[in-house]
């Protein structure tokens, strides 16, 4: 039998709920948080745990070493948590030649993931801190099963890892490829240095990420191996508790974290779409998706000049965010694709996930980035870092121009949706630069199209790559190949799943939760 191979069509239904729900892109870390919905827990509580949880068992998108993002419903108002880390003090621009490395040390900013798990549960959490430790720490000690999605993004990553040499490399090969290969769908798995870690934080709270003992192995490590981050660098960091930002978009209100995260660009593109009747056509239409491409293109060109650490970046969002800018970029959408510049899309590993109960809810987002991430892993600890440097640029005068004691451009974003100031839910999709236009898609298929959850995400996706460049799914109609062809698009149907996304969704409907998960990962979405 071979857990990667369906060769007959089949379909998840959307899960529903009145009391809580949960969906992440892993079953066991799904179970996870309903673990502490079921013992008296809320939605904060479940949401930490399945983030804590996935650093085990999708390991080849985030780990105790990522950033994370998130977007808290409280019961009347929602508050953003950016969670991303800035730069050490010793990253100077003139340490770097041509280009950003995507490995080692020169490619490590702080992690903060760990700070948003504190910052979440100090403000909402209602169960003891350690307990949201315990499904992780099983999974890492004990050993868990390898999904086969998760498997094949680990098989894909063997190969780049095998190149890398030195020192600050030899434990990560060591935890993720024993014997240098990567563990197959189904072969269980375990990392004992990471449950030892998660111990660690469940006995002695979150800031020992960044004050403590954890604290200090990290910064040795660094010392010992060429890197820059410093025990200094780990004591400056905090989360910070930010303002989202909103654009109404039909009858919704559409809601983002603010740069450095690239959700402006989501809402830049349905601020151009506004002005369309994109109702008025099938959704698996030519005009459909070629409106939807062209408006995306359009953001992605201002999410690359602009987008950058808010305190660098020369224009206020907002200022994108009006009817005026919307209905002045719109008018540049025709019948013909335009011509632009490669934006520039590099791949990304993430997870999304997202909980709700009768009060809160949460939308919440963690990533290494390039997959597994810089390659460098803390002996002992599992702890493998981000290699979050490489959002940077080096371009002098750039708003997002490489810098100490700064933040990068980020792909990582959570979203939301709000309807007259009620929450309607989370919702998220990763993968590097296709998480805007998976937003965009996901509120074009529930607003425009009426789609619950699980068919939105269902749903054939587009991606725009650079220039003219389009990539589809092969479940689109060959109609629409067709005619974004004969529009100027230069169209390619890829079978490559990890390629177009993976979301997660809950809507609130009449008090009745409707949770979805991606059909393209190895997800689960509960309801109680």
């Amino acid at each position: 039998m071979v857990l990667i191979n369906y060769p007959y069509p089949s379909q998840r239904r959307v899960v529903l709920g009145n009391r809580g729900a949960v969906a992440t892109s892993q079953a066991l870390a799904s179970l996870a948080g309903m673990e502490m919905l079921q013992a008296g827990g809320n939605a904060v509580d479940a949401a930490i745990a399945m983030a804590i949880a996935l650093t085990v068992v999708e390991p080849t998108s985030n780990g105790l070493g990522s950033d994370a993002f998130a977007l808290v419903w409280d019961g009347t108002k929602l508050h953003g948590l950016n969670g991303s880390g800035r730069s050490p003090a010793g990253m100077e621009r003139d340490k770097y030649n041509a280009e950003i490395p995507q490995f080692g040390w020169p490619s490590v900013t702080v992690p903060g993931a760990v700070s948003a798990w504190w910052g979440l549960w100090e403000r909402w959490g209602s169960l003891p801190w350690a307990q949201l430790f315990g499904p992780a720490i099983h999974y890492a000690t004990a050993g868990f099963p390898v999904s086969p999605v998760t498997a094949l993004a680990w098989q894909r990553e063997a190969h780049r890892f095998a190149a890398v040499q030195g020192r600050e490399y030899e434990a990560f090969k060591g935890v993720f490829f024993p014997g240098d290969r990567a563990p197959h769908a189904g072969e269980t798995w375990c990392s004992p240095g990471h449950g030892a870690t998660l111990k660690t934080l469940a006995d002695e709270g979150g800031a020992s990420f960044y004050g403590g003992s954890i604290a200090e192995q990290i910064a040795r490590f660094s010392a010992e191996t060429g890197g820059w981050l410093t025990l200094g660098d780990l004591a400056a960091h905090r989360a910070d508790w930010v303002e989202p930002l909103k654009l109404a978009y039909r009858d919704v209100e559409v809601w983002e974290m603010p740069p450095n995260g690239q959700g402006l660009a989501a809402l830049m593109a349905l601020n151009v779409l506004a002005g369309f009747d994109l109702a008025a056509q099938p959704r698996d239409s030519v005009i459909s998706f070629h409106r939807q491409i062209e408006a995306m293109k359009l953001a992605f060109a201002d999410a690359s000049a602009y987008i950058s650490d808010p305190a660098t970046m020369p224009i206020p969002p907002e200022a994108f965010l009006t009817a005026d800018y919307g209905a002045q970029r719109r008018r540049l959408v025709g019948d013909r694709a335009l011509p632009l510049a490669n934006p520039g899309i590099p791949k990304g590993g993430t997870v999304y996930l997202c909980a709700a109960d009768q009060r809160l809810m949460v939308s919440f987002i963690q990533s290494n980035f390039i997959n597994f991430g810089s390659g460098v892993l803390v002996p002992g600890t599992g702890i493998a870092l981000q290699n979050r440097a490489w959002g940077f640029n080096l371009i002098p005068g750039h708003p997002n121009e490489l810098a100490p004691h700064k933040r990068p451009f980020h792909t990582i974003i959570p979203a939301f949706l709000t309807r007259g100031g009620q929450p309607l839910g989370p919702f998220g999709v990763m993968g590097a630069q296709m998480q805007p236009q998976g937003h965009v898609q996901m509120v074009v298929n529930t607003t425009d199209y009426g789609m619950n959850p699980q068919a939105a995400l269902d749903a054939p996706r587009w991606r725009f790559l650079r220039d003219n460049l389009v990539m589809l799914e092969p479940g689109v109609e060959e109609s629409i190949v067709a005619g974004l062809t004969e529009r100027g698009h230069r169209v390619t149907v890829s079978p490559a799943i990890h390629e177009f996304g993976k979301g997660q969704m809950i809507l609130n409907q009449g008090g009745t939760f409707w949770a979805g998960t991606e059909p393209r990962a190895d997800g689960g979405a509960i309801a109680r």
